[in-house]
């Protein structure tokens, strides 16, 4: 999870383990749940997930799930409705 700054993939995923990291490196493609910001282009939030955009909440850090949580909160306020897209 990470906001994302015209980032790259690896800095999208700051705030997880480098163990975490590897392990999802070796299972085959990856995806990110992003949510593109309204108001500045090349920013946003993306969060680790499965090619359906499904997000396993309960692998997260407690930070990476309040940010998730925010997030959601502000589609159509401040964010785009999320899309799943494959990590870089």
């Amino acid at each position: 999870m990470a906001y994302i700054d015209r980032v790259s993939a690896a800095q999208a995923h700051a705030g997880e383990s480098s163990e975490a990291r590897h392990s999802d490196q070796t299972t085959g493609p990856r995806y990110e749940l992003r949510f593109r910001s309204l108001f500045r282009e090349g920013r946003g939030w993306a969060f680790p997930c499965d090619a359906a955009g499904h997000v396993d909440m309960d692998s997260m850090s407690e930070r990476a799930r309040n940010n998730y949580m925010f997030a959601r909160a502000l589609i159509g306020i401040d964010v785009a409705p999320p899309c799943v897209q494959a990590a870089h």
